[in-house]
């Protein structure tokens, strides 16, 4: 998203997949945006174990960035194409109910930083129903009517689940999942669970990959039929994945 060709690439892939008879949703997220935001107002960022502690003042410019900027861009982009894209957030029709994201340390207090308690899938239904593109920013409401922003691969597997989508894709900035991390020639092209769950207890899988993995092993039990982790730094990552014999990233398979 950070390229501008490659991002119009992408766009043009979900474009195609609508009028070939798929019904996309999009969830994003948008971690560098914000952090340029704060920067450009010199507003520090603190973070706990690589999640960003966020004050009332930073989740007012975190939803700015993702519900008014990030969201808009990407339906505009669609809609410049002919697609019929809808720009929402969790908050919209309650589609994201939240919670606080609490530690088993009480010391860490990330602030406004939820994790999904329930989705509420009925407006994206009929925005499908309707022949539109969700384009859906990961922020919800808690029980207090306050707004938490939410990991967007988080927001995204929980998504899938309540959809029962036969597919679930995330892109990231790697090729799928790798023995090596610092090895290309190592991605694997398929993981099952109990291979999942050793690579994180041996550190394989860490980091910013762990709420992708994370997401689609609860996709998969909740019952979407395939998921994948692609290389989204690839022109035309969907059609490859979905249209060629060419992988581009990994996919994650029960037992």
């Amino acid at each position: 998203m950070a390229d501008a060709e490659l991002k119009e690439k992408l766009i043009e892939d979900i474009t195609l997949l609508k009028y070939v008879g798929i019904n996309p949703v999009v969830v994003h997220g948008g971690g560098q945006a914000i952090n340029k935001t704060l920067d450009r107002l010199n507003i520090e960022s603190n973070f706990i174990d690589g999640l960003r502690v966020t004050d009332k003042d930073t989740m007012e410019i975190v939803e700015m960035v993702l519900s008014a900027q990030i969201n808009k861009e990407i339906v505009a982009l669609m809609n410049k194409m002919q697609a019929k894209a809808v720009g929402i957030s969790g908050k919209d029709g309650s589609l994201i109910r939240a919670k606080k994201k609490e530690f088993s340390d009480p010391a860490k207090d990330l602030g406004f930083v939820g994790e999904v308690d329930q989705i509420n899938p009925e407006l994206v239904e009929k925005l499908i129903e309707d022949g539109y593109i969700p384009v859906i920013a990961p922020v919800g409401v808690n029980e207090k009517g306050e707004t938490l922003n939410i990991n967007a691969d988080s927001v995204a597997g929980e998504l899938a689940a309540a959809l029962k989508a036969e597919k679930l894709i995330y892109l990231t900035d790697v090729d799928g999942i790798r023995y090596d991390a610092a090895d290309e020639s190592t991605r694997v092209s398929q993981l099952t669970f109990s291979e999942i769950k050793e690579w994180i207890a041996d550190g394989k899988i860490k980091g910013g990959m762990l709420p992708k993995v994370e997401g689609c092993m609860q996709a998969v039990e909740s019952g979407v039929i395939r998921t994948h982790i692609l290389n989204g730094l690839v022109a035309h990552p969907l059609l490859l994945e979905i249209f060629t014999d060419q992988g581009v990233g990994t996919m994650i398979l029960k037992d």
